[in-house]
């Protein structure tokens, strides 16, 4: 099975993969339930595996205190994401390994308007499964990270709905606001190499406008189906 179709049975399974290893850089919605504003689990940024771990709670807790808000107006799931994702995920940095050389001759503006165009295309398609996301799906293992170290892995599992698992990788460094993840591996798949492999050949054949443009109007890479 190629490459983006085993990440595409992942993430149409459980699209929260997608969302969690994205961050999300979209504008918070001012329709959010009440809930959104309540006080969240503080995030430990100094310890990756720690980090997962309050960030997943502090999604889940906003979720379970009103699921229902979330389902029918999938607005609040965006807002959720921005809150809870985008503080924790270097976006930039991602950002630049998926363009690669292509990130050298983008002009800033570029780069910015990819990074956004990016984010939100991705969050479209998958965002909406993020309300399934439940305590039992997700298990952090433990790890323990060598004080000097500048980057980082936290193994963690996935559920599905048949409750066959799926191993999920989060690949971390730590900057000067802490660590922050910028990659995720699922099943051994990165999604950074993924999307690098097939923004290259598009860039190659229509150039790095064309290729935000798409994105801006809501169009997702042609080698990755709809998310169901």
């Amino acid at each position: 099975m190629k490459a983006n179709q085993r990440m595409q049975r992942v993430l149409t399974g459980l699209g929260v993969v997608t969302l969690l290893s994205l961050g999300g850089l979209v504008t918070a919605s001012a329709a959010a339930p009440a809930a959104a504003a309540a006080a969240a689990t503080t995030i430990n940024t100094q310890d990756p595996t720690q980090l997962v771990q309050d960030v997943a709670s502090s999604i889940l807790k906003e979720l379970d205190a009103n699921r229902a808000a979330y389902v029918n107006n999938p607005k609040n799931v965006r807002a959720l994401a921005d809150k809870y994702l985008l503080p924790y995920f270097d976006t930039r940095y991602s950002a630049q390994l998926v363009l690669g050389k292509y990130w050298r001759s983008a002009t800033e503006d570029q780069r910015t308007r990819f990074i956004n165009a990016f984010q939100d295309s991705m969050l479209e398609n998958y965002g909406n499964a993020l309300v399934n996301f439940t305590a039992n799906r997700l298990k952090v293992q433990p790890g323990r990270v060598d004080p000097g170290a500048d980057l980082a892995t936290v193994s963690t599992t996935i559920m599905r709905d048949n409750g066959t698992t799926i191993p999920v990788i989060y690949v971390l460094h730590k900057t000067p606001d802490g660590w922050k993840a910028w990659d995720v591996k699922i099943e051994g798949i990165s999604y950074v190499k993924s999307f690098r492999d097939d923004f290259s050949a598009q860039i190659d054949q229509k150039g790095l406008e064309a290729v935000i443009t798409r994105l801006q109007s809501g169009e997702r890479p042609a080698s990755l189906p709809p998310a169901k």
